[in-house]
């Protein structure tokens, strides 16, 4: 099929790291629009950083949302063209962007009008609330660029071609890094001026996919971008994605109330460290997200052509390459904690309260990678269910266990354990459950 890249045939490794390095690179771009506004913004105050921080957990809900049409494009595209059938693969992909449209309007509104209500969650200072509310309606107006961008991202990696979203995504960055200190400090606008340099930034890139698909007619001849959803479609689309969605939206709404408790622990560096601190963690969590993404994108080519062999082989090397970044992870964060956190926040007091974050959030990496791992084998597969339980679940044991260690006394570093001790079971049962279905599922398909 024109403009997309059969997995099913050729070197497993080199296919993984071609899928996996683009990937990751595009993960690592994002992230860093997000690290890059904290590296500026924190030049202004703790205070500042605390109220973008605010934002940030709204933000990563809306990406968790997106991942409804990020993984529903990476499975049901993937799979019809392994499948060979291009009519499908089209439908799937126009389907996927409607939908994305569609909630992202929806979910935009709803931060807009309802702003100042979701910010007063944190109980922060007047001033601080006020910049928070500001920099958060001017962000959910970039939405629907942010979840078309999204859907574009899933359906070029089902296609094999990840090295698109990292180009596209890289001018994103460089747009979003010189417009930062230009609005921040050059015209004075704080906080308002890296939301809008954000703003600038992914309009750009959804643009340029746009371009690619159009005018480019990268992937297809006549690509249709919105569509009347046809049912057959669309409810796939939402089988699919859904679970994945949900339990990344329910996991921020466990943020929400962590801080929230960090906050009442610790005031807004508190909040600052649980946010900031999260955002810095992205750096295990968009590389095992970049491989677990290719090894979706290769299983579900893979097990639609019966390649059973191959599947289990992809998924054992990927293993291997998350557990020594993990291990390369855990390290930094346990021996450098406060050092790595100076660089984004450079107050003594805020980067030694970040650095009692990332010590013991480092014990968990290896296990976070474990779970991110399996999940991108049980997608691939189609098996979106069981991830979504083992999140959920854990995420949720966080609220009472860090209610439980902050009635003991332990104060911030209370909440910050009972993140990593749910990291780390997720991991765990993750593998076990896998292991469990491995043989019933892959022999099915191999019948």
């Amino acid at each position: 099929m024109k403009g997309t890249k059969n997995l099913t045939q050729g070197p497993i490794l080199r296919q993984l790291f071609t899928l996996a390095m683009p990937i990751m690179a595009t993960s690592f771009i994002q992230m860093a629009y997000s690290l890059t506004d904290m590296a500026w913004v924190g030049r202004l105050g703790s205070e500042a950083i605390a109220a973008v921080g605010s934002v940030g957990i709204l933000t990563w809900m809306s990406t968790a949302i997106a991942l409804l049409n990020k993984v529903g494009a990476e499975v049901n595209v993937g799979q019809a063209i392994g499948a060979q059938d291009e009519q499908a693969a089209r439908n799937f992909a126009s389907n996927n962007i409607t939908l994305a449209l569609l909630i992202s309007v929806f979910w935009g509104a709803i931060l807009f009008i309802f702003a100042r209500p979701i910010i007063s969650i944190y109980e922060l200072q007047p001033h601080i609330e006020d910049m928070a509310v500001e920099y958060l309606r001017i962000i959910s107006t970039a939405l629907p660029f942010v979840f078309l961008s999204t859907a574009f991202t899933g359906t070029f990696n089902a296609a094999g071609r990840s090295k698109i979203p990292f180009s596209i995504n890289g001018i994103g960055l460089i747009t979003n890094i010189i417009l930062d200190p230009l609005l921040i400090f050059g015209l004075g606008w704080g906080t308002t001026g890296a939301a809008i340099a954000t703003w600038l930034a992914e309009a750009i890139v959804c643009f340029l996919f746009v371009y690619q698909l159009k005018k480019k007619k990268i992937l297809w001849d006549n690509f249709i971008f919105f569509t009347h959803l046809k049912k057959q479609y669309a409810v796939r689309i939402i089988k699919i994605g859904l679970p994945v969605a949900t339990f990344n939206t329910l996991f921020a709404f466990v943020n929400m109330f962590l801080g929230r408790t960090a906050s009442e622990q610790g005031g807004h560096l508190g909040l600052m460290a649980l946010t900031t601190g999260g955002q810095i963690e992205a750096i295990t969590w968009n590389t095992s997200q970049g491989f677990a993404t290719a090894l979706s994108a290769f299983v579900a080519q893979n097990y639609a052509a019966r390649q059973v062999a191959r599947v289990l082989k992809a998924y054992h090397t990927t293993l291997w390459m998350t557990f020594i970044f993990g291990t390369f992870c855990t390290f930094i964060f346990i021996c450098y904690g406060n050092e790595i956190f100076s660089i984004f926040v450079p107050e003594k007091a805020a980067y030694e309260t970040g650095g009692v974050f990332l010590r013991i959030d480092g014990y968990s990496q290896i296990f976070m990678m474990l779970e991110i791992t399996i999940q991108g084998v049980f997608y691939g597969i189609g098996r979106t269910m069981p991830p979504a339980v083992i999140s959920v679940s854990c995420n949720y044991l966080r609220i009472p266990m860090a209610l439980l260690f902050v009635s003991w006394g332990w104060g911030l570093p209370g909440i910050w354990w009972s993140v990593t001790i749910t990291s780390t079971m997720k991991g765990i049962i993750c593998l076990i459950w896998f292991m469990a279905i491995k043989k019933k599922a892959l022999s099915y398909q191999a019948d």
